[in-house]
């Protein structure tokens, strides 16, 4: 079996605010492939942590038309031109500086530490990778959540064991975010210990 490579420069095919799709011609010894890659603007999530307790947001998400529990997070850059200018840089150093953001904006909360805890990558033609971040220092924002126009978003502490179930039940859809929890949870199982 011969590993695939990049065979040439891509080619966009469709560029759009938030979106673009790609050919991308790969080869395998002599064979050429043409794969169609979609590819937007990496995200964050928060692992926002007190020891047994971890903040989830409730939140209205149009594509399930109905309220979903998350882990908070948003766009590490909001337009794909944005995104562009720094594709070749460490992204994990926007991703941070992103997280902080959005734990201010989603929860009304200061994160005094954050830090790296995983990143969930779409797939082989899908290119939106999602890094996880740990929030375990943290202080309460006098503003409170500050909401984009549109947002609605409760913020909520569970345990552990009640995020297991909310998993369990169905009632938290993000599914990357799911195998994201099942490592944290295989790693801290009854109580977050900052290392």
């Amino acid at each position: 079996m011969q590993k695939l490579e990049k065979n040439g420069p891509e080619q966009i095919i469709y560029k759009g605010k938030i979106f673009e799709v790609i050919k991308q011609s790969m080869k395998a010894g002599e064979k050429e492939i043409i794969f169609e890659i979609a590819r937007r603007s990496p995200g964050v999530r928060l692992i926002i942590v007190k020891e047994n307790m971890m903040l989830i947001t409730k939140e209205f998400r149009s594509e399930l038309d109905d309220f979903d529990y998350r882990l908070p997070g948003g766009k590490v850059f909001d337009t794909l031109d944005e995104y562009e200018q720094h594709r070749e840089k460490d992204i994990l150093a926007f991703a941070l500086e992103a997280g902080k953001k959005e734990c201010r904006e989603e929860t009304g909360l200061i994160a005094k530490n954050i830090k790296y805890f995983a990143t969930a990558h779409a797939g082989a033609t899908v290119i939106w990778d999602l890094f996880y971040c740990i929030v375990d220092d943290f202080e309460e924002s006098e503003a409170g959540q500050e909401l984009e126009h549109g947002e609605c978003i409760n913020i909520e502490w569970k345990t552990f064991e009640e995020i297991k179930e909310l998993i369990k039940g169905g009632n938290m859809k993000e599914d990357r975010s799911i195998g994201v929890l099942f490592k944290f949870f295989l790693k801290y199982p009854e109580k977050y210990v900052r290392k």
